[in-house]
């Protein structure tokens, strides 16, 4: 087993793109975590030649001088089989994962973390936990990346794709078109056209009472991934005026519904149904496998829910109104090197709700 620092491009790419992984591993996620002042490391691991582990390491910084490592959607392993991205089943692959970890303790050392936290795109399953618990894992208390989501497999054509959908979904798509509103899709965004957006983005966040990320980081990743054509915005347009907006990010067979925003004083032409449709035909043309609505109230499990639980229902029953699956994930798990300031940490965040 060789554990390296992983800097050919292509190679991590192609790693993870033949295993199903998230965009959040990529290497353009990495240049986009740079670009808003992040310290990163990529990370491998070989046997007899060929990479059989990689994760994306970021350095999260907080309050105190402190910091914790974190590995968004990953580390990705190399699956034993062949799988359908965001259905895998968690390989037993602990002696990779160990080596991982020794080659991080060096970063750990040198940064002085507090904690690792990981969220691997892995079923929540018996054998999944185990695995993390016998590494001295211990489950977060807090989610980063939704921990349970809705997917819908895109192995349909476009009329089989709206026949599952459910009927009120269906009939807000064609109300959108005969109310004149217009889908535009954008790589690349004007500075005053990414002002509208974000106008409406504050508006949103406002309204439903949800933390958006700072303006910058929003167009960074725009910057960033689109430039790549990794991230597209769609813009739903009426009269001249943006109505709503969708950021998507394309990677390997997955599409993934990142951050979404719009005006409430145009709820009734609903925009938000024909911007997903519209990114859902352009994943079709791109030949991708599955959408990704990022993040669900899981049907059973009412101990997720948000403060605001009515609006986070609301928002989950408009994605499960697309058709497809629920999927359950591990969630984040912490590797502790400080438990004293792991404890402080722990503890302010309750203070904090």
């Amino acid at each position: 087993m060789n554990i390296i620092d992983l800097k050919d491009k292509s190679k991590l790419d192609d790693f993870l793109k033949k295993n199903g992984a998230s965009a959040l591993q990529s290497w353009e996620w990495g240049e986009f975590q740079k670009s808003v002042g992040n310290k990163i490391w990529r990370l491998g691991v070989e046997e007899n030649g060929e990479l059989v582990l990689s994760a994306l390491v970021i350095k999260m910084e907080l309050p105190w001088g402190k910091n914790y490592l974190y590995v968004p959607r990953g580390p990705t392993i190399r699956n034993s089989k062949s799988q359908i991205p965001n259905t895998k089943q968690i390989p037993n692959h602990k002696s990779q994962i160990a080596g991982f970890l020794e080659k991080l303790k060096e970063i750990v050392k040198k940064e002085k973390a507090m904690f690792l936290r990981i969220d691997p795109e892995w079923q929540e399953n018996e054998d999944s936990i185990k695995i993390l618990k016998g590494l001295n894992f211990v489950k977060a208390k807090k989610e980063v990346q939704p921990k349970d989501t809705w997917i819908l497999d895109l192995n349909k054509d476009e009329e089989e794709l709206l026949k599952v959908m459910h009927s009120k979904t269906r009939y807000n798509i064609r109300l959108a078109k005969r109310k004149g509103v217009k889908i535009n899709r954008y790589s690349k965004v004007e500075e005053s056209l990414f002002e509208r957006f974000w106008q409406v983005m504050e508006k949103t966040a406002g309204r439903d009472k949800f933390a958006l990320h700072s303006k910058e980081y929003y167009r960074k990743q725009l910057e960033v991934l689109g430039r790549q054509d990794l991230v597209n915005l769609f813009l739903a347009e009426l009269n001249g005026n943006i109505v709503g907006g969708i950021l998507v990010s394309f990677f390997g067979g997955q599409v993934v519904y990142m951050h979404g925003a719009s005006d409430y004083e145009y709820r009734k032409y609903m925009a938000p149904n024909l911007l997903q449709w519209e990114a859902i035909l352009e994943a079709k043309k791109r030949g991708c496998k599955t959408y990704d609505f990022w993040g669900v109230k899981p049907e059973n499990k009412v101990e997720n829910m948000s403060k605001d639980g009515d609006a986070w229902e609301g928002v989950s029953r408009f994605k499960r109104g697309f058709g497809g699956r629920e999927v359950n994930y591990i969630g984040a798990w912490d590797l502790v090197y400080k438990r004293k300031w792991y404890g402080l940490y722990n503890l302010a965040g309750k203070m904090r709700k």
